[in-house]
């Protein structure tokens, strides 16, 4: 009986005392009163901040450098090569100086023969002009004008000007003549064609002189022309009448016994026969005479440039050999002839230089490091100096470019450091810098936008076409008071905070801020290291809100692990 009865008081004390405990827990105390607001606070503290805006956008390369087939065109050269090897390909990382490609130049040779042989002709020419030895051609002074030499072994004939007399370009000078030999034409009747041939021998008799001069015909124009008969030196008629006759012209030329002289007239004789010894006795003689038309061999001295003559080496009907100077000449227009001769030289031993120089690059090597974008290097493929052959980017230089909105763009200078990350690479950061910033924004659905230009100093890891985040710095300050955002707030166009004071009362302070995020802001004037200021109280809320704990209505610590980020903020009433 005592027991159950001890087993019934032990119940009711577990039921009464479990009761009054849940009471306590689900009714409330009674509100405290209080004179007044209660505060959320957190202190002024030490440390580093740093400003800027995020952007992300692709990686692109900068121009880079080119695959190319080494030298250039050269006017009137055709030089060609043939790819013979290639080493790359696309995606190859290749470092400068490195061989790439391999060529042949097959025209080459033929190419440099070429203008060798030009170089010696203009060498020739230009030494006959001035009549110095080819060795001495390219040291002459201009200035000492152009010499017109004797273009054969012969005579000068014709010769009238002298000394100090003014030349027009083309103008004829003299001739020079070897009157070793004549020319004549002679005119046949069709009748007297018969049994003609080239090489036939001919005696030619002139009045001028006794005896007979052999000479031989040298051709024959089997075409019959028609001439009036007056024009003709008729050895029968004399050459009366105005009739016209069909005759043909047959060159004779002979050997000058030193008594024929152009306009001379001659008797032709023929050989009467194949077999018969050809003689004045026997010789059938034709009825035209023939006019000496002049020597067989004979040259006319042009002057090549609008010049005077300082100089005559000769006089008329003097014998000179081939080479001999005949005239010197001067003037402005000599001159410049000269100096062109010489400039055309010179540019051929430059071309001639440039082909041997081809020789030397018939190795095609990378001109920077990078990375080849596209290469064309086909082996066999023909391909001319200065053909693209493909591309190399630089994957240290690449470029980047990003929108900022209007809200932003302020913080964005060019020149600015910028931190780029990409998410093909974790925990690799690459340095760059802001190139360049547009003055000018476009909408985009309805916010401004601006571009800005930020230069990559990557690796050959990066690739063109990466999604990259870039930081770009606006400024930062290091050991500096900072103050929570929330804190700060305007009146009367200056920033101020309030500051509770250890014993519960309110201070206004106004503030001078530097740089600012979205936790912080640098405070430059105003507070002192440690003074709690107030980021919010229960004057600010709605009748039916209440400050549950200080971490509710405050915002939270950012987790950045800076170990001088601001302290947790307390409440404490007035």
């Amino acid at each position: 009986m005592i027991q159950r009865l001890i087993a019934i008081i032990v119940i009711v004390v577990i039921v009464l005392g479990g009761g009054y405990y849940a009471y306590k827990q689900l009714v409330p105390p009674p509100a405290e009163e209080v004179t007044g607001p209660v505060y959320a606070t957190k202190p002024v503290i030490r440390g580093d901040i740093s400003v800027g805006v995020e952007v992300t956008g692709q990686l692109n390369p900068t121009s880079g450098g080119s695959i190319q087939v080494p030298g250039y065109m050269t006017p009137g050269v055709t030089t060609s090569f043939t790819i013979s090897e290639s080493f790359i390909k696309e995606g190859d990382i290749v470092k400068k100086g490195q061989l790439m490609i391999t060529l042949e130049a097959p025209e080459l040779a033929p190419q440099i023969e070429m203008k060798q042989a030009e170089l010696a002709a203009e060498l020739q020419s230009l030494a006959e002009l001035i009549n110095v030895p080819v060795e001495q051609v390219e040291y002459i002074d201009p200035s000492r004008g152009i010499t017109l030499q004797a273009p054969i072994d012969g005579r000068v004939t014709g010769l009238t000007v002298k000394e100090g007399d003014t030349l027009q370009q083309g103008q004829i000078v003299a001739k020079i003549v070897n009157d070793a030999s004549f020319r004549l034409t002679a005119k046949l009747l069709p009748g007297e064609m018969e049994n003609v041939e080239v090489g036939d021998e001919v005696l030619l008799a002139f009045s001028e002189f006794s005896g007979t001069v052999r000479a031989k015909i040298t051709d024959i124009n089997p075409n019959a022309v028609t001439e009036r008969a007056s024009d003709l030196h008729d050895s029968v008629t004399g050459g009366t009448g105005n009739q016209y006759v069909f005759v043909h012209w047959v060159t004779v030329e002979g050997e000058n016994p030193g008594l024929v002289q152009p306009g001379m007239l001659a008797r032709i004789g023929l050989a009467a026969g194949k077999k018969r010894e050809l003689d004045e006795y026997n010789a059938r003689w034709l009825r035209f005479l023939a006019e000496v038309d002049g020597y067989a061999e004979e040259e006319r001295v042009l002057s090549k440039a609008e010049a005077i003559i300082t100089r005559l080496y000769v006089r008329d009907m003097q014998l000179v050999k081939r080479g001999d100077p005949l005239v010197s000449l001067a003037g402005e227009d000599a001159l410049n002839l000269i100096k062109g001769r010489l400039a055309k030289i010179r540019d051929i031993r430059q071309t001639i230089q440039q082909l041997y120089n081809q020789y030397d690059l018939l190795n095609i090597v990378a001109p920077m490091d990078g990375i080849v974008a596209y290469v064309d290097a086909m082996p066999g493929r023909v391909v001319q100096p200065g053909e693209w052959l493909g591309h190399i980017y630089i994957a240290e230089d690449m470029r980047l470019t990003a929108q900022v909105d209007d809200m932003d763009i302020l913080l964005v200078q060019q020149g600015a450091p910028v931190d780029i990350t990409v998410d093909a690479l974790p925990g690799q950061t690459f340095p760059g810098e802001v190139l360049r910033v547009t003055s000018m924004g476009w909408d985009r659905d309805g916010v401004t936008q601006f571009y800005v230009e930020i230069k990559v100093s990557g690796s050959d890891e990066l690739r063109p076409g990466m999604q990259a985040k870039a930081f770009i710095k606006a400024g930062s300050a290091t050991d500096v008071l900072l103050v929570p955002v929330e804190a700060v707030f305007e009146e009367d166009g200056q920033t101020k905070v309030e500051v509770l004071e250890e014993d519960g009362t309110v201070r206004l302070v106004t503030v001078k801020l530097g740089l600012m995020d979205s936790m912080y802001a640098e405070v430059k004037e105003g507070l002192k290291e440690g003074e709690m200021v107030i980021t919010g109280s229960t004057a600010d809320l709605l009748p039916s809100q209440s400050i549950q704990s200080n971490d509710s209505i405050l915002p939270q610590k950012p987790d950045d692990g800076n170990d001088n980020s601001a302290s947790e903020e307390t409440a404490r009433a007035s």
